[in-house]
């Protein structure tokens, strides 16, 4: 799947959507709770997956997540109990950069 930056991608086993911030040049099998992830407003939206137990460490709301390697970054719209990951590895929440100190 490649969507465009900006797309809104729900999940089949959970609650969790994301809008895609980034996305690399290449395709990618993007999942959540062990489930792919689906366009929200295509055909497969609303379709209901098994979740992997091995795979329930949860979304939160409002969060980055990103894959540098892949070059994949994705804002969390509604938190689900899914775990977001690609090929299988679980995608990390994206570190907030430091604010300048103040004197």
């Amino acid at each position: 799947m490649k969507p465009r930056v900006g797309t809104t991608l729900a999940s089949t086993t959970d609650q969790t959507t994301v809008i895609v911030v980034r996305w690399g040049a290449d395709d990618l099998d993007v999942t959540c709770g062990g489930a792919p992830m689906v366009d929200a407003k295509g055909p497969a939206a609303g379709t209901v997956n098994v979740a992997d137990p091995a795979q329930q460490d949860g979304t939160q709301m409002g969060k980055r997540y990103a894959d540098d390697a892949h070059g994949l970054e994705l804002l969390c719209t509604k938190a689900g109990s899914g775990t977001l990951a690609v090929a299988g590895v679980p995608v990390p929440l994206k570190d907030a950069k430091p604010l300048p100190a103040s004197d």
